[in-house]
């Protein structure tokens, strides 16, 4: 096909986007989608973005801008949220079809943010098709991206960001997350979109042509080598699946395959030894009534639960595995109960002591607690994992000093998405442990997971040893490459040195405060790129 059978093409295209706005607003945010894990159909998601910004420079005015921005939104995260209806079929408290409906109401409110940086970009750029447009809309994605993530405890899950992400054995475009942060990375994305849609539209093939093959070699660039640390690790991955992780008949098996997976093959080397969230049933700190021990532990004694566990780890070894804690208060008849609960990781010597522990400060709202309990748990909502009692917010990121066995961040499962708030500042930690039980998510969403847990390491510049109950588990070194991975529902474990982290990163230094300077730099860029009245 000649130049002129391209454009031609292209604009038959464009009037058919331009002629049915909010169905073309719709099938955008689909495919914009389309390149988040496990579909990674970036040029698509990037071409849909495209079409998006073009359809907004054709808008009469902010308001309708604004309405389709929410429209691309909605079907833009139904589709890449799609995994959160499969969490219901995991629990029995609520009807499992609520999954397929709290989906699209949750896209509802999500969708309120891509509205927001519709408005704002087409506000500042008035109506056409401008460089003046292009910077204000990514300047805007990344403002709106940054608000995401804070408000109502954040959503952070999937940002535009990730669809730069490469395959497993390099970084992508997203080896600039460094440098711009994720939420700035986003607004870079939205960028190249941007500019794609002004090039075609202009008709520039040369330059469009130049763009595209220069993301494209940026997709495609080879890794970085990292270098190996001098502690060994045991990564585990069980295959525990979640029928049989609540199920009081299993609690013995699942230690019995914790543990097996565990063995020391190099007897009293010095190693860390990492089980995922959730595998374990005993409480492991002393001083809770008996009776919640009688209902978990290994002969009700958590003494003798951490025994075994020290026997099971071996000689010089140091366990980190997921665990509960329990609050407890007074009952009023002169007892006591568990008045709340932590998601919490502990860190269990060969001898049996607890060296360290961590409590999850990012709860899942609705997953880990019910907010409104008392107007919403009359109405028959109840929150997914399984208890009577919510989770209670730890303190927030910790590195946590474990002498011979390195400097730890911990991130328990969905922590880990959140850019700027995994690792404390100021106390730059050896590597980050991100337990998980990801067997709530079906097939979309532990691949999304862990795309996001490659953007905090290339972020941080710091390695992230990730271990779940089902899949995917992952060694994943500073630049972001997957160095070993256990697959979805497959047993095993990984055996290998804590690849070295970095020098620390402009990011790593500045936190979101980095991405918030690239939103205004791009909003500068389009004011400067606005047409002058003349006077």
């Amino acid at each position: 096909m000649d130049r002129v059978g391209i454009a031609r093409l292209a604009t038959r295209g464009w009037r058919l986007v331009a002629d049915r706005p909010r169905i073309s607003a719709l099938a955008l945010g689909l495919l914009s989608a389309t390149g988040f894990a496990p579909l990674g159909l970036w040029p698509l998601a990037l071409l849909a973005m495209a079409g998006f910004v073009a359809l907004l420079a054709a808008t009469p005015s902010a308001a309708r801008a604004a309405w389709l921005g929410w429209l691309f939104g909605f079907s833009h995260f139904t589709l890449g949220n799609n995994w959160i209806a499969t969490a219901f079929t995991h629990q029995a408290e609520m009807p499992q079809a609520l999954g397929w409906f709290a989906v699209p109401l949750l896209s509802l409110y999500l969708a309120i943010y891509p509205a927001l940086a519709a408005l704002g970009g087409r506000a500042i750029a008035r109506r056409g098709l401008s460089w003046a447009l292009v910077f204000a809309f990514a300047g805007c994605w990344t403002v709106s991206e940054m608000l995401r993530a804070t408000v109502f405890s954040g959503y952070a899950w999937n940002p535009y960001a990730m669809v730069l992400l490469g395959p497993f054995d390099r970084p992508g475009l997203a080896a600039l997350a460094p440098y711009l942060g994720t939420y700035a990375l986003s607004g870079i994305a939205a960028l190249l979109a941007g500019a794609a849609a002004l090039l075609l539209v202009e008709r520039r093939w040369a330059s469009f042509a130049l763009v595209a093959a220069l993301v494209t070699a940026g997709m495609y660039a080879p890794a970085r080598s990292s270098r190996e640390g001098p502690l060994a690790f045991t990564l585990v991955q069980p295959d525990l699946r979640q029928a049989v992780l609540d199920d009081p008949y299993f609690y013995e098996p699942n230690f019995v395959r914790l543990a097996q997976l565990s063995r020391p093959r190099e007897p009293g080397q010095r190693r860390i030894v990492l089980w995922p969230e959730s595998g374990l049933a005993d409480y492991l700190r002393p001083g809770y009534p008996q009776r919640y021990y009688d209902l978990t532990t290994a002969l009700g004694d958590p003494d003798f639960a951490r025994r075994r566990i020290g026997r099971a780890i071996g000689r010089g070894s140091l366990l980190f595995t997921g665990a509960a804690d329990l609050e407890i208060a007074p009952d009023g008849f002169g007892g006591a109960r568990a008045v709340g609960a932590y998601n919490a990781i502990t860190a269990v010597a060969a001898d049996g002591t607890i060296a360290g522990g961590y409590a999850k400060a990012h709860l899942v709202p609705y997953g880990e607690y019910l907010p409104m309990r008392e107007i919403l748990g009359p109405l028959g909502l109840n929150r997914l994992v399984p208890g009577t009692i919510d989770f209670i917010p730890g303190p927030g990121p910790r590195t946590l000093d474990f002498g011979a066995y390195g400097k730890a961040a911990m991130q328990i499962c969905y922590e880990i998405v959140f850019a700027g708030e995994v690792v404390q500042r100021g106390t730059r930690p050896d590597y980050i442990f991100n337990p998980s039980n990801d067997g709530w998510f079906g097939a979309f969403g532990p691949p999304q997971h862990l795309a996001q847990a490659r953007m905090r390491a290339i972020e941080e510049g710091l390695p992230v040893l990730r271990s779940t109950t089902t899949g995917i588990s992952a060694v994943i070194d500073p630049y972001g490459t997957v160095l070993r991975h256990i697959p979805h529902h497959t047993a095993g474990r990984i055996d290998g040195q804590v690849p070295r982290a970095l020098a620390p990163t402009p990011f790593a230094r500045l936190g979101n405060v980095l991405s918030l300077c690239w939103a205004i730099v791009l909003l500068g860029a389009a004011a400067v790129a606005l047409p002058r009245r003349r006077g």
